[in-house]
């Protein structure tokens, strides 16, 4: 959990060739805004929705620095070193739960004493573990309220805002915003998809799969149109961001879009089964090195529990049409599914050979599922089973096989560490209580929440309204569990 802090001369090398289109001066009576990413500036400098935040905080003639946990532990800012209790209100991003630890270090190490308010994926999800940290959650697509949350001077203030949780409120629904005109410029570091320009083709996803939050999170799908693209400059690259890219209508004429005018062009994922010629053709010609797929499982009976819908077959002619193109393929599997059985798990292996004899070079990422609030797994059990102990011994067996198979095979194979997922699942899950253990960071006493839910409990974040019936998930749940 803990990052590698950049070095002095690596964060002026960062600032030397980043364009920062934004930035202005502070003047006396603005409002002084810290936008902070508790984790590595590669993955804040690549987030849109937190350029968006940036922007919108200048246009509404405040001041904002940004904040990363490597540059400077996190508690000086990145654009001039300005110490964080210099700042009247902290924006937390919270994308992950475990950026929990370090939001926490931040603010202790920080000393800061302004109004704290975390928004971002995790916090939409369920805030409750972090509420003895922050003043105020946002949940939902902020850029619309951001001048009202900058304005307020209490946390009573910001208790009257749309989307706000403070912890008074009984109810929050979260706040939904249109994809409006995508900003003209954009701030171009070197991020993870190295230096480009970010364009937000969709939000929200079509699709049905049971594991994961997007469906519930950010409906309606939305999606950008061929007349709303930016022009680009100052840069070789674009990258087309979206859950699920290629369901975009206009997915393949934004791509080829860019592709003439001479831009190297990647999508932030692809489904197999839209992999076709033209498709390989424009990814090659727009410069992708390596094409990324997630079967999530080599099973055909997990991949119709988990509502996928991406097969074997898919995965091979994927390889197959691609081979001509690409020597290498990654690919994004799951383990501790319901029903999971170890033939399941040879068969991740087996689909991983057989792609790297088409293509040459594979690459696989295997991760526990982590049963996530507002998805039909919320009730499941962390490793499948109803017996905790047998579950995790499990996972473990399984684990290990993956280790040794992968490498007879020499598959560049990322295997987990159990634990990072066993802390997901109790934070992503857990109420206030968990809240009192984050800085002993001792999880033992919270065994509860790796169990099976009960049927008719009240879910710490039943309290958030997303939109979608309870009950429809709870059915899908008993489908599954029949």
């Amino acid at each position: 959990m803990k990052l590698k802090s950049l070095k002095i001369n690596e964060i002026e090398f960062l600032r030397k060739i980043e364009f920062n289109p934004f930035t202005k001066k502070y003047k006396k009576g603005m409002k002084k805004v810290a936008l902070v990413y508790p984790n590595r500036y590669v993955g804040g400098i690549s987030n849109i929705g937190l350029q968006i935040i940036y922007s919108k905080v200048f246009e509404h003639n405040a001041y904002c620095e940004r904040f990363y946990y490597d540059v400077f532990d996190g508690i000086r800012s990145f654009e001039n070193a300005t110490p964080l209790q210099k700042f009247d209100i902290a924006l937390f991003s919270l994308q992950y739960e475990l950026d929990y630890f370090r939001a926490i270090e931040i603010l202790k190490k920080g000393d800061f004493k302004g109004l704290k308010i975390a928004g971002g994926p995790a916090v939409m999800i369920n805030p409750k573990p972090l509420t003895g940290y922050f003043d105020a959650f946002f949940i939902g697509e902020v850029e619309e309220k951001v001048e009202e949350i900058i304005e307020a001077k209490s946390k009573e203030e910001l208790s009257g805002i749309e989307g706000v949780y403070t912890g008074k409120e009984d109810k929050v629904k979260r706040v939904k915003a249109k994809i409006g005109a995508h900003l003209p410029t954009e701030i171009v570091g070197n991020g993870v998809y190295g230096r480009c320009f970010i364009l937000e083709i969709g939000r929200g996803c079509i699709r049905k799969c049971r594991f994961c939050v997007v469906r519930t999170l950010y409906s309606p799908p939305r999606w950008r149109k061929i007349d709303d693209m930016p022009e680009v400059k100052g840069v070789e690259k674009v990258v087309l961001v979206a859950p699920s890219p290629t369901d975009n209508p206009n997915f393949l004429e934004m791509l080829e879009y860019y592709v003439e005018k001479g831009f190297k062009v990647s999508p932030s994922s692809i489904r197999a089964d839209t992999v076709d010629e033209k498709l390989v053709n424009l990814l090659h010609e727009g410069g992708l090195k390596t094409l990324t797929l997630a079967p999530e499982t080599a099973s055909e009976h997990l991949q119709e529990l988990i509502c996928k819908n991406i097969t074997s077959t898919d995965i091979l002619n994927a390889a197959k049409l691609s081979s001509k193109k690409f020597n290498k393929i990654k690919l994004y599997f799951m383990i501790g599914l319901p029903y999971e059985t170890m033939d399941d798990v040879k068969g991740i292996v087996d689909l991983a050979n057989k792609v790297k004899e088409i293509v040459g070079v594979v690459k696989i990422s295997v991760n526990p599922l982590v049963p996530k609030p507002h998805t039909p797994f919320q009730w499941l059990p962390f490793g499948g089973l109803q017996n905790i102990k047998k579950g995790l011994d499990q996972l473990k067996r399984k684990i290990e096989y993956l280790k040794l198979e992968t490498n007879k095979l020499r598959i560049d194979a990322r295997i987990p560490n159990i634990t990072e997922y066993i802390i997901q699942t109790i934070l992503s899950r857990g109420d206030e209580s968990v809240s009192k253990v984050l800085e002993k960071k001792d999880f033992r006493r919270l065994s509860k929440f790796l169990g099976e839910q009960k049927i008719d409990e009240t879910f710490p974040w039943d309290f958030i309204d997303h939109g979608y019936n309870k009950n429809m998930l709870l059915e899908e749940y008993e489908k599954i569990m029949s």
